[in-house]
């Protein structure tokens, strides 16, 4: 009886190496590519509709990078594909994928590499997931707790650029395909999502207190009780906005002695 294809997802932001995987995908027998992304947030989109049995990851992509693709899957609670990494230059990432038994492929991508790669994909195809998914949630906590944060981000306003340090912004608000920096006095806009930006931002330093808006913590004042279990952030500013139920169950440490 034959084995029913393995079917693989290919994720890249870069054009031609997303299609330099895809013709090495081509001569392969027993596969089905059943689809591509161009992004982070068009590779959670496909892993939800195609639910493929691996997924070549591109790590370094603007917004939503491949390991906030994995964390996404993971807490969508989505069926988990075997994953072969793909990165450039991210010494930290390979490190972490040897340890944890990650594959991974460095650009530029060669043959011999990737035929190992997907061999071993096969293989593993047939194994149970306990395993990889334990793996998988290890090395997902361990790059959480060892990455290094942002002290400034670059803003690119009309013909300029700067720098805007993290401690100067009181609150960021969502505003389409851009956040407002809201620094005091001063408003800075970047072009991004707040997903994304919240995923490369100390969790000790902000925090999320409703769908459109992250917080710096230092900046608030006081917490004021609100309605049906929601709060009233008021900054030093005197800014004031408010703090969802939602986004609390997913801080409560930080209100535990209130």
């Amino acid at each position: 009886m034959t084995s029913p294809p393995l079917r693989v997802l290919v994720v890249d932001d870069e054009a031609p190496a997303r299609r330099k995987v895809l013709r090495l995908l081509r001569d392969e027998e027993g596969v089905e590519v059943v689809g591509e992304a161009d992004g982070g947030e068009a590779a959670i989109a496909a892993v939800r509709r195609h639910s493929p049995d691996l997924v070549f990851l591109d790590v370094q992509m603007p917004g939503v990078d491949g390991f906030g693709v994995m964390r996404c899957i993971v807490e969508a609670k989505l069926a988990l594909p075997r994953i072969i990494f793909v990165t450039a230059h991210d010494k930290f990432a390979l490190r972490a994928f040897e340890v944890h038994a990650f594959d991974y492929l460095l650009k530029p991508v060669g043959e011999e590499r990737f035929r190992a790669a997907l061999r071993r994909a096969r293989q593993q195809h047939e194994q149970s997931t306990d395993a990889f998914a334990s793996r998988l949630h290890t090395m997902l906590a361990q790059l959480h707790r060892e990455r290094s944060f942002p002290e400034r981000l670059l803003i690119h306003e009309d013909a300029r650029a700067f720098f805007v340090p993290v401690g100067e912004i009181f609150w960021i608000e969502a505003d389409r395909n851009y956040l407002l920096l809201h620094c005091g006095k001063k408003t800075h806009t970047l072009r991004s999502t707040l997903d994304a930006l919240q995923e490369t931002l100390d969790p000790k330093a902000f925090v999320r207190i409703n769908r459109g808006t992250l917080v710096r913590l230092d900046a608030i004042r006081e917490l004021l009780p609100w309605f049906h279990g929601e709060y009233k952030v008021v900054l030093h500013d005197n800014t004031e906005l408010r703090w969802s139920r939602r986004y609390i169950s997913q801080r409560p440490e930080l209100l535990k002695h209130r």
